[in-house]
């Protein structure tokens, strides 16, 4: 039984294996997220098979960032695949421009807020003005979600925090960063277990190579459904 909480990361080479993978999960996994370094790989035509043929949700992780004209425009045009979720930068002209372009369709606009990978120090490195990453990502939650955005990316670790801020109030979370009890954590630095990331506050948990590298992808992902509902399935 499928939970679309779990958001599976088809982070793989090509179409061809993203759509292997989705045939192997099965109705295990209604959620689909496929990103940048999908896109050369036929990602948009592994998009539009997933959402008409298979009837799967789809979050597309583009992190637009351009003058508002270009992301407007861009998003229009993506808005036209009947596509779930597309990612901007959590900027403000940026979450407006993005609305204006999804407006009419059903395309819900998530604000990147800062990434999952990055620490203290790459954001020294990237000269973001001084405060800690839990506070530098609420105030730009908080900027996005005031400027239209329908929901966040961040970190299972400031959910919690996001979640209390009145601007969230009926709007979305979405958390990568998200690892299954043992698992190896990869290049993300701010990390918690699924459970643990739907109790701070997460609508969606994405989850990627501990469910594809799997020697059993479609058990790994039942398992991840199973940590989600520990007092027993979903009915």
């Amino acid at each position: 039984m499928s939970d679309d909480r779990l958001i599976v990361a088809l982070d793989v080479p090509n179409a061809l294996d993203g759509l292997k993978l989705a045939k192997t999960l099965g109705d295990s996994v209604s959620f689909y997220k496929i990103g940048l370094g999908m896109l050369t790989g036929g990602g948009l035509a592994l998009a539009r098979e997933l959402k008409d043929d298979m009837g799967k949700r789809i979050f597309l992780d583009m992190k637009l960032f351009d003058i508002g004209a270009t992301v407007t425009a861009s998003v229009r045009g993506l808005a036209q695949f009947d596509l779930d979720f597309l990612t901007v930068h959590g900027d403000p002209h940026v979450v407006r421009a993005a609305k204006d372009g999804a407006r009419a369709s059903g395309l819900k606009i998530l604000a990147v807020t800062i990434l999952t990978s990055l620490d203290r120090a790459d954001l020294d490195d990237c000269l973001y003005r001084e405060g800690s990453v839990a506070d530098l990502v609420r105030e730009r939650a908080a900027r996005a979600l005031d400027a239209g955005a329908d929901g966040v990316i961040a970190s299972p670790n400031e959910a919690a925090l996001i979640r209390a801020l009145p601007e969230a109030k009926g709007k979305l979370i979405v958390t990568p960063g998200v690892r299954p009890e043992g698992s190896d954590p990869g290049d993300q630095k701010r990390i918690t277990t699924p459970l643990a990331a739907i109790e701070s506050g997460a609508d969606h948990i994405v989850v990627g190579r501990p469910v594809w590298k799997a020697p059993d992808p479609r058990k790994a992902a039942q398992a991840i459904i199973a940590s989600l509902n520990p007092s027993g399935p979903l009915q």
